[in-house]
């Protein structure tokens, strides 16, 4: 008898990550049980804050995880990049569990990918730009895009807009002379064609790289 499909809790921080994952894991890994947990609140609040991540924040992240346990998840995995302290607070309380941060996998296969060349790392949050280099080892050649109004344009339903600014942000990273794209954000992956036709690059999408590793980690 084979064994069950495993139970994976996706938690989003922003409403444009829930369907982004739910479509590559549909496609990839159709197997997989899913459980969307939205707060959209905190990226609001992040963005508000002036204290940035703090200990009441990191509660909220414990306090989903706990549920999502406690419903028989045997993954976690976040969806929004601005939250790495909360997630590692997370890993640290569930360490029996897969518990990934959104953009672990993909920073793996960047930095496999570029083999030392410049990675470009684009974000349309700006928080996002802050909290995940440091993700990165120290050293890594990264450069900095931000796809400005791109946000805005998705929150209105503009997605061809978002999908423009997404390109153009692309475009200035590889006359920067980056070797590989990776997208940081679950909501920039509907962009992930356009940029690579557009720059002609390999581009690296946040859910596409997770599904990888949560595959590789459960069947282990």
């Amino acid at each position: 008898m084979s064994a069950p499909a495993p139970r994976i809790a996706l938690i989003h921080a922003l409403a444009h990550s829930v369907a982004p994952i739910n479509e590559v894991l549909q496609r990839e890994w159709p197997q997989a049980r899913r459980m969307n947990l939205l707060d959209d609140s905190l990226s609001a609040d992040l963005a508000a804050s002036p204290q940035g991540l703090n200990d009441t924040m990191t509660q909220r992240f414990v306090a989903l995880s706990d549920y999502a346990v406690g419903t028989g998840a045997q993954a976690i995995l976040f969806t929004c990049s601005a939250f790495g302290p909360c997630i590692e607070a997370v890993k640290a309380r569930h360490a029996a569990l897969p518990v990934l941060k959104p953009n672990e996998a993909m920073i793996d296969e960047a930095l496999a990918q570029a083999a030392g060349r410049p990675i470009g790392l684009l974000a349309s949050f700006g928080p996002t730009l802050q909290s995940m280099p440091p993700e990165f080892p120290a050293g890594a050649p990264l450069h900095l895009g931000l796809a400005e109004g791109a946000m805005d344009a998705l929150n209105r339903g503009d997605t061809q807009g978002h999908d423009a600014l997404v390109v153009a942000a692309a475009q200035t990273l590889a006359a920067q002379g980056c070797a590989v794209i990776a997208l940081a954000q679950f909501s920039l992956a509907r962009a992930a064609d356009a940029v690579a036709a557009a720059t002609g690059l390999p581009v690296l999408t946040t859910p596409g790289s997770a599904v990888r590793r949560l595959r590789q980690l459960l069947k282990a």
